[in-house]
């Protein structure tokens, strides 16, 4: 058998205290050692499935505010670092034992297809390409951020580059039973991941700055969950079923595992049953399968079961909170009760949400907050869905799926109850006993809440405003999107209008007119909206805050297109 060498990675995933998260892909089983310049080690042997191999390792014994070199090793052969490549070599930093007063800073985006030589289309350079060149010409790796927040769309399952195209035009002997350009097994789906992940720049990046990840619709398939009738649908199709637990399963391996922090991936049952596998391949058909029957339990009863597993996740940096929420595969679709997270998950979210920290950040792949115009025909939209003329809700259904009206504020009840948490939290009334204000005793109001997005295609800063004067707590939208793609042309004048006074009011009126409540919320945008591929930097120091927006120039460089402090200065 020949040597098992890298495929993919190393990734540096996460870094807790002393002790940080290294995966990889490789081509066949092995025994993998991560260890650095400073003695610290980490060794793990590989699960295989579908025929793929791969190692999550801990590495422990990492010093404290430090930044050390390492390398991995597959099978006691040294495969990374790549000889002569001539990148910087890669590091992990710890922050300080006591990393309450030292800054933080998250980089954030979403939407990125393959590299321009591979897409299928002519594109704006890759911002976090970019990122990745400006990043490894800094003389200083101390310097680089804390974390790289990836806002879903990391591969895309259903707008497959030319090369993808060309694998599954072999594949496909009866194209009646898969699309001829998407992927659907787990096979076609670790070609996404090999395609993107391993571009030398984002390579290098990846290898070298922490990172968490959460999916959006196009790991899995445009509009994934939209609404309930869109699921029924969906599994009319033969090649469903496998893309669907083929779509989970690959996530869970190659972005899900790498969030969960060493105590976390310990506690985690999937891994255990697929570390105890000779062959794994099993046990994730089966937690694919059982993960979408469960969110439909979810989606169907009248009494929204929470789902079983969670993809939802939190940290915690110095003074700064970062929850992670799913937007896609949880979503209750009931008519009259949707919502974007089951009871049980929203509790969950609730508990993460309360506590002590300076600073709160929620990533969520939709935008809380739209453009008004767009919000107002969303919410228009699922009124009308929710019709018992079953013409009136036909239409509206067909509408939903085509101008994709989807996000929070489809789900009214989660948008509310999310504006409502952050009043409560600004306000300083959220409690130690959960949601019932007014029992223990109250949690401080935080410096700044951010929630952080993308999705859309275009990039902006807005504040949410609320009418209780007691709310302190500067609430923001921070949008950047896409990393690596763009939104046609034609649809950037109606983004445009959506921000407009104008447009915006007659879209209340006609909501208005169809039942729809005024917002709990009211917002308006600081900056933006920009529509080039760009990359985002929140920065936390003290219970100041600020975010960055760059976009690319023509010759693949950064530059400026938005700053705006979140938090008053002093």
């Amino acid at each position: 058998m020949p040597a098992a060498r890298l495929l993919i990675g190393p990734l540096l995933r996460r870094v807790v205290g002393t002790r940080a998260t290294v995966w990889v892909e490789t081509s066949a089983p092995a025994v993998v050692t991560v260890r650095t310049a400073g003695g610290a080690c980490g060794t793990a042997s590989t699960f295989s499935a579908y025929g793929h191999h791969y190692a999550l390792v801990v590495v422990d014994g990492l010093a404290p505010d430090s930044v050390d070199r390492y390398e991995v090793l597959v099978d006691d052969e040294v495969a990374w670092p790549v000889p002569a490549s001539g990148f910087p070599p890669s590091v992990i930093r710890t922050r300080a034992a006591d990393d309450r007063d030292q800054p933080v800073r998250l980089i954030f985006g979403s939407c990125r297809e393959t590299t321009q030589h591979a897409t299928a289309r002519r594109l704006p350079p890759d911002a976090l390409d970019a990122y990745a060149r400006r990043a490894m010409a800094g003389p200083d790796p101390a310097g680089l951020p804390d974390l790289l927040v990836l806002l879903g769309d990391q591969v895309y399952a259903d707008e497959t580059s030319p090369t993808v195209r060309r694998l599954l035009k072999r594949r496909r002997r009866r194209p009646e039973h898969a699309p001829a350009t998407q992927v659907v097994s787990f096979d076609e789906y670790t070609k996404l991941y090999l395609e993107s992940w391993r571009d030398p720049e984002i390579r290098w990046l990846l290898s070298t700055v922490p990172s968490v990840m959460i999916f959006d619709d196009h790991e899995v398939i445009d509009d994934w969950n939209t609404s309930a009738p869109w699921r029924d649908d969906m599994r009319a199709q033969p090649w469903w079923a496998e893309r669907i637990r083929s779509g989970l399963a690959s996530y869970w391996v190659y972005q899900h595992l790498g969030n969960l922090s060493p105590d976390e991936v310990a506690a985690d049952p999937v891994y255990a049953k697929v570390m105890a596998a000779e062959d794994a391949t099993d046990v994730l058909r089966e937690f694919g399968e059982r993960v979408d029957r469960e969110a439909d339990e979810a989606h169907d009863t009248e009494r929204w079961r929470a789902v079983q597993y969670q993809w939802s996740y939190a940290l915690d940096l110095g003074r700064t909170r970062l929850v992670m929420l799913d937007n896609r595969c949880s979503r209750v679709l009931q008519p009259g009760n949707r919502a974007m997270l089951p009871p049980g998950e929203w509790s969950w979210f609730l508990d993460r949400a309360h506590g002590v920290y300076d600073h709160l950040v929620v990533g969520a792949s939709l935008p809380w907050l739209l453009p008004p115009g767009i919000h107002h025909v969303e919410a228009w939209n699922e009124r009308l869905a929710d019709s018992r003329r079953p013409w009136l809700a036909k239409v509206s259904e067909q509408l939903r799926r085509g101008l994709d009206l989807e996000h929070w504020a489809a789900f009214r009840r989660s948008f509310d109850g999310l504006g409502a948490l952050f009043a409560r939290l600004g306000s300083g009334t959220a409690s130690t006993s959960g949601d019932r204000i007014g029992a223990g005793s109250a949690y401080p109001a935080p410096a700044s809440i951010s929630v952080l997005s993308g999705d859309v295609h275009h990039s902006y800063v807005a504040r949410a405003r609320f009418d209780d004067p007691a709310v302190r707590t500067p609430v923001h939208q921070l949008t950047c999107s896409p990393i690596h793609n763009q939104v046609p042309a034609g649809m950037r004048p109606l983004m445009r209008l959506g921000w407009n006074p104008g447009p915006a009011a007659a879209a209340r009126a006609l909501a208005r007119f169809a039942g729809v409540r005024r917002p709990s919320v009211r917002w308006k945008k600081l900056a933006g909206p920009y529509f080039g591929n760009a990359v985002a930097t929140l920065a936390h120091t003290g219970r100041e805050a600020e975010v960055l927006i760059e976009g690319t120039t023509g010759d693949g460089h950064l530059r400026e297109v938005a700053r705006q402090r979140l938090t008053p200065v002093g």
